[in-house]
């Protein structure tokens, strides 16, 4: 009895049916692509509002301060976590509103309709 040595292409097969490769490979894609969103955004709003803010008070650069490289980053990571807690927010609203118009389960409503009328017969003695 000999035994069959796998193939390169049976252990390649076996990789990718291993675990959630395939989802892990569809999320690193969508990051990207949310990634480039979240950048836009995050230039939108260093432009449109944080620049006028430092002419104001005439200041040319953030990044000419000693620490302004780490405080250019401290404000990129809290825009960057507004605009993620806010596309969240506004996903866990979709979800919600789904969830207010999913129709009623038949099921539950049919057990609860013969547990009623099976209540109703032993009151009356039937």
């Amino acid at each position: 009895m000999a035994l069959r040595r796998p193939t390169l292409l049976s252990d390649f097969k076996d990789f990718i049916n291993k675990g959630n490769v395939v989802d892990l490979a569809v999320a690193v894609v969508i990051g990207a692509a949310f990634g480039k969103v979240v950048d836009a955004v995050v230039s939108l709003v260093m432009t449109n509002v944080l620049q006028p803010v430092l002419k104001a008070i005439q200041v040319e650069s953030i990044q000419a301060w000693p620490a302004g490289a780490v405080i250019v980053a401290l404000i990129n990571f809290l825009v960057i976590a507004f605009v993620v807690f806010l596309i969240v927010r506004a996903i866990e609203a979709l979800k919600r509103s789904e969830k207010a118009v999913a129709p009623p389960d038949t099921q539950a409503q049919l057990a609860s309709a013969v547990t009623r009328l099976a209540d109703a017969l032993d009151r009356k003695g039937l």
